[in-house]
């Protein structure tokens, strides 16, 4: 690879960087051809992108984004995959799942919404994140539930003030 093909690479992995909230880092070294294809059948259909990319134009993309990604540059050895998504778990999710068949691919590291997970050992904290829409779903349950609560008390206490009205009115008549 010339030094204008590694610096157009380094330039299209920080625009990518720059342009994803969610990155995670894998090592998919030991798959087979199908189950490498499986994998990337699963991020396609997930929305999930994943490349292979060479550690050190990774790094030097890393240096050059303006994100701080801590200690996730440490994590290039090796292969690497990265994986880029809209939704913070669903890499983590897709790992998992293959993970039932064999022990690959192993995380090294995430990078979700400016929140850094290094290791393998974190895969469960991350499929168990929430995306934005799941927490904003969860917020307005939380929100309409008081107000099912008085208008399901207003309703109740509505038969019980109007039996208390008929009662009174009728001891006056």
């Amino acid at each position: 690879m010339t030094r204008e093909e590694k610096s157009h690479v380094i330039e299209e992995l920080t625009a990518q960087l720059a342009d994803n909230t969610n990155i995670y880092l894998a090592d998919i070294s030991g798959l087979d051809a199908a189950s490498t294809s499986n994998l990337r059948r699963a991020c396609f259909k997930a929305n999930v992108k994943l490349a292979v990319v060479k550690n050190t134009l990774l790094a030097k993309a890393m240096e050059a984004s303006e994100k701080d990604f801590g200690e996730l540059p440490e994590t290039l050895k090796g292969n690497t995959s990265v994986m880029y998504s809209e939704t913070g778990n669903a890499p983590a999710k897709i790992i998992q799942n293959f993970r039932k068949k064999s022990n690959r691919p192993l995380l090294k590291g995430a990078f979700i919404e400016e929140a850094i997970y290094i290791g393998d050992e974190q895969l469960d904290s991350l499929v168990d994140i929430k995306s934005k829409e799941e927490v904003i779903g969860d917020i307005i349950g939380l929100l309409q539930s008081p107000a099912k609560n008085v208008i399901s008390a207003l309703k109740s206490s509505g038969g019980k003030l109007a039996g208390i009205i008929k009662t009174l009115s009728e001891k006056e008549g």
